[in-house]
């Protein structure tokens, strides 16, 4: 959004209408913040009311120009006060997400839905925020039904793409022995392929990305090794094209995270190598090109470049980012058979997990490398 978006002229509109934040979540300086208003997806985008210090509307994910001005539009008039009692019911599900109440937030959203008048102009995010929401309460059931039932709803419009992709997701999520899996799976896949193919659909370059990863995903969670590769190439050759399309540098990076997960699952690292080191050099002082390329050297069984660039990484990042790089460098010596410093790596990686401030801290990620210790 910061290459893509917020760049756009048409925004210029807004100006005096809101003060704008963006909040380094990363940064232990920002713990106050996290702790009244907690993120579990980035980007996240909040409107708040600055009276109330309350979160007037809540949105994962990133958004498209067109979608930001509508969330901005609908945001000020939430603010304001001109509601409906969909409205009403779109804000009480948004503070329930932002508090983590992820049941009691898909409930919300379900009541707004219901109440909303013909026509309403929210119904495309109340029905993206609720298949995320049940995805986040773990509800797979109720998330393959509800998507399949507001994929009809949103067909042709932005939010085709989260509903169709996240009840995907769920599909997928089945167990495999249920009757519905198969279906289910092949009805959104569907639907999420109308999507991305959709020209009508101004779909951001991010965006499609994540559709093609959705679908090569799918296809493997069925079993499907040839029409997974056959969409991860199709995905890769997209996104070439989209890096060649950029006009900067910071266009071009967008795309760093995607082709290295491309190229990984493609088992080719090799052609993530020079994007990486040109982002690298771009960007000095960012750790991403390193920890990528880190990723990449691993997969390609060169060790000693992997830990280089990981050390590299290391030095720049701070935060709970930090830890993967930790947990990354473990594996990397538990590949080359140096037991002692992968016990060590990890070791760092709990203490500075422990280390952190509250809001930063994941007990889960603690608990899992604690277990990981003791295999080592």
């Amino acid at each position: 959004m910061k290459a893509y978006v917020f760049t756009d002229k048409s925004l210029e509109r807004y100006a005096g209408q809101f003060v704008w934040l963006a909040i380094d979540t990363e940064n232990g300086k920002n713990a106050a913040f996290l702790r009244k208003y907690p993120i579990s997806v980035w980007p996240t985008l909040l409107v708040v009311d600055s009276k109330k210090e309350a979160v007037a509307l809540k949105y994962a994910g990133g958004a498209t120009v067109p979608q930001l001005r509508k969330l901005l539009d609908d945001g000020r008039r939430l603010v304001e006060g001109t509601r409906t009692p969909a409205d009403d019911a779109i804000a009480r599900a948004d503070r329930l997400a932002n508090e983590g109440k992820h049941a009691e937030a898909a409930k919300g959203y379900e009541e707004a839905i219901a109440a909303a008048p013909k026509s309403w102009s929210r119904l495309g995010r109340a029905s993206e925020s609720l298949v995320f929401e049940l995805e986040f309460a773990r509800d797979t059931s109720r998330c393959v039904e509800e998507a399949l039932v507001l994929y009809p709803r949103v067909k042709g419009t932005y939010s085709a793409a989260n509903v169709s992709s996240v009840g995907l997701s769920c599909a997928t999520d089945l167990k495999e022995d249920d009757p519905r899996r198969a279906g289910a799976v092949a009805m959104l896949e569907k639907a999420t392929r109308e999507t991305l193919e959709d020209k009508s659909i101004p779909l951001s370059g991010d965006d499609k990305s994540g559709l093609y990863e959705t679908l090569a995903d799918a296809r493997q969670s069925m079993k499907d090794e040839a029409g997974a590769h056959a969409i991860r190439e199709q995905w890769a050759t997209f996104l070439e094209g989209e890096a060649a399309k950029a006009k900067t540098p910071e266009q071009r990076a967008v795309y760093d995270s995607h082709r290295l997960t491309a190229y990984l699952a493609l088992k080719t690292p090799e052609k993530a190598i020079p994007v990486l080191e040109q982002s690298e050099r771009d960007f000095p002082k960012d750790y991403n090109p390193p920890s990528r390329l880190s990723l990449a050297y691993k997969a390609m069984g060169k060790y000693d470049q992997a830990l280089a660039a990981s050390e590299r990484a290391l030095a720049r990042a701070y935060g709970p980012r930090k830890i993967g790089i930790y947990r990354n460098r473990s594996d990397i010596f538990a590949l080359k058979g140096d037991k002692e410093n992968a016990k060590k790596a990890l070791e760092e990686a709990i203490r500075y997990a422990e280390a952190l401030p509250k809001e930063q801290q994941s007990a889960n990620v603690i608990a899992s490398m604690k277990k990981k210790l003791e295999t080592l």
